[in-house]
């Protein structure tokens, strides 16, 4: 049975196989593509990779480790047994990008293993999370063509705010 973790070094091979379906989609504009960018060169070896998901889980506590402009964010995978499934990212507070357009809460499914719930299963699973950081509710956002994550917000309580541009603003609970 899937379950969120923090990331962890022991699906290695199976999130470099999810970085290569999102490249081969040509994804852009979420924190995996920008993991891709950021990171590709050096997560391919074991040690590489372990830094990686130390740098990845100190973003929830070490402001010192963010790109300028980014915010603390706790992070989690799904996964099933060494299987990456998707990933998904509390932000702790809204900065001006994120109250328009990112939202406290982002997610994605590796391409694989879309249509199979596992985004619902992240977003419910996580929103205790957010409750234990103060954040009730929480702002998800969608591309307004989306409706697999309009789907997946709604069926988690979401309201929608408005639409800004190309983007749907709801608010979650999570308490």
């Amino acid at each position: 049975m899937p379950a969120l973790v923090r990331p962890t070094p022991t699906v290695m091979a199976s999130f470099l196989e999810a970085m290569e379906e999102f490249a081969a989609e040509g994804a852009k504009g979420t924190q995996t593509t920008t993991w891709i960018q950021s990171h590709g060169d050096t997560w391919r070896t074991p040690d590489g990779f372990v830094a990686f998901t130390e740098r990845i889980n100190a973003e929830a506590t070490n402001p010192a480790v963010l790109p300028p402009g980014w915010v603390l964010t706790t992070t989690r995978w799904l996964v099933e047994g060494e299987t990456y499934l998707g990933r998904i990212a509390v932000r702790h507070e809204l900065n001006a990008f994120l109250a328009d357009v990112g939202g406290h809460i982002g997610y994605d499914v590796r391409p694989s293993a879309r249509r199979q719930g596992h985004a619902t299963t992240m977003l419910r699973d996580v929103l205790p999370v957010a409750a234990g950081l103060g954040i009730d509710p929480a702002l998800v956002t969608c591309d307004d063509d989306n409706t697999g994550s309009i789907k997946v917000i709604e069926a988690c309580g979401g309201v929608l705010e408005d639409i800004r541009g190309y983007k749907r603003r709801y608010w979650v609970p999570s308490g």
